[in-house]
């Protein structure tokens, strides 16, 4: 699907925008594991976590809706059940990576495959630390790539440093470490999100964190079961960034976006807005289950440019190519460096973002690990290419509200793998 994106006026109302896609994942792997009847509410309905939902199902969990709330009747640590076929998983990286946790403690066998994109993401980087636990895990390219099979065993737990501080990677062994003998510690240079580690605490998981200069460190110990929980899923960081964005972008405009996680693990597109100059205000801050949720009001900005580091990606690494988009309307030189994950996401991003800025006449300095934007600079319009990724669809989706002629976005149906509905949104926002 192709789609036509014009010049806007002002982008102005209220909108609450789909639940977050990190806790809406974990809201049905975990409870799978917990002994009894969970409670979802809020879930987001969309292609990557109705993957998960479908994986689930197939590794014997029942999991009904009923009046928009998601209830999953969990069957214990070792209730789950040998799939009796290959699980596809997708476009899914987080359900691939934290299912293959889950599986490593399993007495069975399973294998997952998943579609064009997701079988070129580097899976041997979780591959790798399971297999040290005990874990018998094969697949193509040394492990490092779908189709994967895993058959669990008995594990030992491990030290393990998350040089790219992965929360995917993190929350892989730390699901492991509730079947492994001893103690599963993951140490990171930089605290990665962080929803993995606040769910299992509310279910009664043996988990400690702690925090120094220099690194976070998260261990986690066997338990003989995990409590049910209620889960009130918030608003999704990563999907309100784009109405931030065109609000900051485009004159005149005045948004307020409810109910969105601001937890400091993944907010950090918001503050570094803040520190180029945007209106950006959280009102109603309050805590819910355990998440950090606040109201957002955002006004037009004028904005410069920053530097962005690599202790600060972590924090936003879904969201530099939307940074990267914004800074083409900042005043000075924006340098983005230590985003090198970028190139291993659904597309490379970096490159991505580079070649459709290039063909939309904009000035842009491809990095190994990130992207030099000087700004402010005119956007003509022409044709983007989405590379099937839905971020990158999006985000040239608000580069299109200031363009002279408008954007058209090749294959922007990806939009539905986080946000079925964003184009009606953005439709609803425009004036």
């Amino acid at each position: 699907m192709e789609k036509f994106i014009s010049k806007v006026n002002r982008i102005e109302g209220e909108l609450r925008v789909p639940s977050d896609k990190s806790i809406s994942h974990r809201s049905i792997i975990l409870t799978s594991l917990a002994d009894g009847k969970s409670e979802v509410r809020h879930f987001l309905k969309a292609g990557d976590t109705l993957t998960t939902l479908n994986c689930y199902r197939k590794l014997g969990i029942r999991i009904e809706e009923s009046n928009q709330v998601i209830s999953v009747y969990g069957k214990g640590l070792k209730g789950l059940k040998e799939p009796e076929d290959i699980i596809d998983m997708g476009n899914s990286g987080t359900t691939t990576r934290l299912t293959m946790g889950v599986l490593s403690g399993q007495s069975f066998f399973t294998v997952m495959t998943g579609d064009d994109s997701l079988k070129r993401r580097p899976m041997g980087r979780v591959a790798k630390p399971l297999i040290k636990m005990g874990a018998k895990i094969d697949g193509r390219n040394n492990c490092n790539n779908l189709p994967l099979s895993v058959r669990g065993g008995n594990l030992t737990g491990i030290e393990f440093f998350n040089e790219k501080s992965s929360a995917q990677v993190k929350s892989a062994l730390l699901l492991a470490g509730l079947y492994a003998d001893g103690k599963t510690t993951v140490i990171e240079p930089i605290i990665s999100r962080d929803h993995t580690e606040k769910m299992l605490i509310s279910m009664g998981a043996n988990i400690t964190t702690e925090i120094y200069d220099t690194e976070y460190r998260v261990s986690i110990k066997s338990v003989d079961r995990l409590e049910p929980i209620k889960v009130d899923v918030p608003a999704d960081p990563s999907s309100a960034a784009f109405f931030v964005a065109a609000a900051v972008l485009v004159k005149n405009s005045h948004i307020k976006l409810k109910d969105v996680l601001v937890n400091p693990t993944r907010d950090g597109f918001f503050r570094k807005l803040k520190e180029m100059g945007a209106d950006i205000e959280y009102i109603n801050h309050r805590t819910e289950g355990g998440e950090m949720v606040a109201d957002i009001i955002v006004k037009h900005s004028h904005l410069k440019g920053v530097k962005v580091v690599k202790e600060e990606v972590p924090s936003m690494v879904d969201e530099i190519p939307l940074l990267a988009i914004v800074a083409t309307q900042a005043e000075g030189e924006t340098v983005i460096t230590g985003a090198q994950e970028l190139r291993v996401k659904e597309s490379d991003r970096i490159k991505a973002v580079v070649n459709n800025l290039r063909n939309l006449g904009v000035e842009v300095e491809e990095l190994e690990d990130g992207m030099i934007i000087k700004g402010p600079q005119k956007i003509k319009g022409g044709t983007v290419d989405s590379y099937k990724d839905h971020r990158i669809a999006m985000g040239f989706a608000i580069l299109g509200l200031i363009a002279e002629d408008g954007i058209k976005i090749k294959d922007a149906d990806c939009v539905f793998i986080s946000y079925p509905e964003f184009f009606k949104h953005l439709e609803y926002v425009s004036k």
